[in-house]
């Protein structure tokens, strides 16, 4: 288990992946807005199969899941990732989305430094990435809070009932590292 303040990250249950799936995969916004792909719905059935698959690709390289958990209440809040792990140019993107009724909650910005320690202390991995859409300020916050900054924008990128900016936000080991010291 990796722990911040507010929350920890853990591996997946298969008593997870019900709670998820009902929230955040056949939640058509969310899913949008998070994958980049058009949504399709999913059956239980399926959502489980993809639970097994994650459980046995635990040691993929390319990919780390985890369970957000928020340590007040001890409940499933979401759900987060270091995906595209390049270990030969120690680079990767991260992800999360948080169940609708744990938004607002301020996680973000303790979710992202538990990633990033993940990231840069756990795989030692020199750059992480950020894509998410310009209208998402808690992620930009958040985002900015761990040091995070803009590199770029992608005009209209994403397909959300409308077009969308994407931005791109970077940090280095060295500043992140420099922010602890």
């Amino acid at each position: 288990m990796l722990t911040g303040e507010k929350v920890l990250l853990r591996a997946v249950t298969a008593a997870d992946a019900a709670i998820l799936h009902a929230e955040l995969t056949n939640d058509v916004e969310t899913r949008m807005r998070a994958s980049g792909a058009p949504w399709v719905p999913r059956s239980a059935d399926a959502a489980q199969a993809a639970h097994k698959a994650t459980e046995e690709q635990a040691a993929d390289p390319v990919v780390a899941n985890f369970v957000v958990q928020e340590i007040a209440s001890g409940e499933l809040a979401g759900e987060a990732q270091l995906w595209g792990i390049d270990s030969h140019n120690r680079y990767a993107h991260l992800g999360f989305s948080l169940r609708p009724s744990f938004r607002g909650r301020r996680l973000g910005t303790d979710l992202i430094s538990v990633l990033c320690d993940y990231g840069f202390r756990v795989r030692g991995l020199n750059r992480l990435q950020i894509e998410t859409l310009s209208d998402n300020e808690p992620v930009l916050r958040a985002a900015a809070a761990n040091g995070f900054v803009v590199e770029g924008r992608l005009r209209e990128a994403g397909w959300i009932g409308y077009f969308a900016d994407e931005v791109i936000l970077g940090l280095l080991a060295a500043e992140w590292w420099a922010k602890r010291a």
